[in-house]
């Protein structure tokens, strides 16, 4: 009721729902093993997850690569056709109807077909249904970064057994960097993984029986094999007093008590969830009762910066946002301590081996020997949740502060403004063009700013940080090989970069001043036909024909609140369903394309 936290996607949708979804929004199959019955189950395996409603991770890292013999007359076909398969399975599988599935494909970058990999997302038609990364280790890295400070070509030699044979081979790790910036550059992705930070740094760093292979698909939750998770986020602009003016301040001692209540209402999720998951996925049940996994993030931090006076990036603002993060770890280890005193600490808890962990070090007392959930802080981008409030999701700058509509009949334009600029127009009185300078967007930040930023948050992130650094058109490669090497430096995670003006379409992208204003969704012009994105806000209805009932569903662009896709679904075969099908299909092209709805009804009367 104070808008001070909400749950992840999942829970908010489905809480209270009969015959509903879980309430997990991240599962990771992690390693899939190289063998083909496995890969099979493995097919059916993140199926499933997605009609459970979860987002599913996944490590093609141990498959052998392609002309890898096969017993004593074959060849392996390599990792690609099982990409393919797994893209399929998540473009046929639909959420319980409510949204497609959600998958991140990551490999080790060491792989023999690593290059192939990198190369997978130039053909914009291929594999369009899964995120990819690049798993890339600590060696790997210094050998990049020894090509840039001292010109040297670094060659590692890799030697891998595939079911009794041998594959070795050599790897240039410069020639794959560079490769795989051109496509970054010109595609967006792949992202990459930065394994040794990645998989260590928590509260499991010693413990073995949890080993950490991959994360879910926007990268927050790094996980151990069929590991499962809930999110929810705080609201920070919610806990900025006086905003807009010389006293404003962050309550802390409100931020104290709501991290009390949430992370405890996460808590209690796992356990109303036990009986939701489908008996396929019973070891991810059990992992989740074992080991507690939680992930409590934020979203409005750009917006809280701008409430209290502060310029993303700048070190004003990185100093509070150090003493913030700080606090809320310190803040959520005493509450986790509580709750394990309270409610008994996860099955799993070993003291010993918690309190050897960089983290805990970092942040905990040595006598909290009770632990009632085995991570806690996870920053996810909150994109759904962040749109609900109106502002910014998890620690993203503002994308923009305002832009402008036009009408329908497209005569006249008007501006809309984020909710940070009117909030802070009712506050001041200020009607001016001109904001105050701490007014920026994700353009107006140097990508060091960027990453000292999450940097300064990821030391105090037990799990990961899922965000997207949004870049310039004028950005080039070589900036960009330099914004990786300079985030593995700051102790990051992972990377993902977003280019404005690159090949892959993103949900935000700015508008062309070529292009005019229009009603249809911000950067396209009438005729562009839009690639939407695969977590769209939707409503379903069912509606009573002459040639029987159907369901119809209409999903929104999170960003302008625009129609974009369509879906009739028909239970009856023949010709009506077929027809119904070709009308549904014509009416999501002709809004992908920029068509006015009223065009559109116009036509189907």
């Amino acid at each position: 009721k104070e808008r001070k936290f909400l749950f992840g996607g999942r829970t908010l949708a489905n809480r209270g729902v009969p015959d509903s979804g879980n309430f997990f929004n991240c599962f990771s199959l992690g390693f899939v093993p190289d063998d083909y019955s496995a890969i099979m189950d493995a097919l059916k395996e993140v199926g499933v997850t997605f009609k459970s409603q979860g987002g599913q991770g996944i490590s093609l890292s141990k498959l052998r690569p392609k002309g890898a013999p096969i017993g004593t007359h074959y060849k392996s076909d390599g990792i690609i056709p099982f990409i393919e398969m797994f893209n399929c399975v998540t473009q046929g599988t639909s959420q319980g109807g409510s949204r497609k599935g959600a998958l991140m494909i990551s490999l080790d970058a060491r792989h023999k077909e690593a290059m192939d990999f990198i190369n997978l997302k130039t053909d914009v038609d291929a594999i369009t249904k899964a995120n990819l990364s690049l798993e890339i280790d600590d060696e790997f890295m210094r050998a990049v970064e020894k090509y840039y400070t001292d010109s040297e070509t670094v060659v590692l030699h890799e030697k891998r057994e595939y079911s009794g044979h041998i594959v070795e081979y050599d790897i240039v790790p410069i020639n794959l960097y560079k490769r795989m910036m051109e496509i970054v550059w010109d595609y967006g992705e792949p992202g990459c993984i930065f394994t040794d930070r990645f998989r260590n740094y928590n509260f499991l760093e010693y413990d073995d029986r949890y080993q950490i292979e991959t994360c879910n698909p926007c990268g927050e939750q790094p996980l151990k094999k069929r590991g499962a998770c809930n999110l929810g986020s705080l609201d920070l602009y919610e806990f900025v007093d006086n905003k807009f003016t010389k006293d404003a301040k962050f309550d802390f001692g409100a931020f104290d008590k709501a991290i009390y209540i949430a992370s405890n209402a996460l808590d209690n999720i796992i356990d109303e969830n036990a009986e939701r998951l489908p008996k396929e996925m019973k070891e991810y049940a059990d992992n989740s009762k074992n080991w507690r996994n939680i992930g409590l993030g934020v979203f409005g931090y750009a917006d809280m910066l701008m409430a209290m006076g502060l310029t993303y990036g700048e070190p004003e603002a990185i100093e509070f946002t150090n003493r913030l993060f700080d606090f809320m770890m310190r803040i959520a280890i005493h509450y986790n301590h509580e709750r394990g005193l309270r409610k008994t600490s996860y099955p799993n808890y070993n003291f010993n081996m918690v309190q050897q962990s960089a983290i805990y070090q970092k942040h905990a007392p040595k006598d909290f020997g009770s632990f009632r959930n085995c991570s806690l802080l996870s920053i996810a981008p909150t994109g759904s949740i962040g749109t609900m409030m109106g502002l910014s999701g998890g620690i993203e700058p503002e994308f923009a502060l305002s832009y402008t509509r036009r009408t329908d009949n497209l005569d006249d334009e008007y501006k809309i403004e984020a909710r940070v600029v009117k909030d802070y127009r009712k506050v001041t009185g200020d009607t001016s063009d001109t904001l105050p300078p701490y007014f920026v967007t994700s353009s107006d930040i140097n990508y060091k700013n960027r990453i000292d930023t999450q940097s300064v948050i990821q030391d105090h992130v037990d799990t990961a940080i899922s965000s997207t650094i949004n870049l310039p058109k004028e950005t080039t490669k070589e900036e960009i090989e330099k914004l990786y090497l300079y985030a593995w430096q700051k102790g990051l995670k992972g990377v993902t970069i977003f280019r404005d003006g690159c090949k892959r379409l993103g949900i935000l992208t700015t508008q062309d001043e070529n292009k005019p204003n229009d009603t249809t969704p911000t950067g396209f012009k009438r005729g562009d036909i839009v690639q939407v994105s695969d977590d769209l806000i939707g409503y379903k209805r069912r509606v009573v024909t002459g040639c029987g009932d159907f369901m119809e569903q209409i999903f929104f662009d999170d960003f302008t609140g625009e129609p974009l896709e369509n879906f009739i679904a028909m239970g009856d075969g023949g010709g009506c369903a077929r027809n119904l099908e070709a009308i549904s299909r014509l009416i999501s092209l002709c809004l992908r394309g920029g068509i006015d709805v009223s065009e559109i009804i116009k036509q189907l009367k």
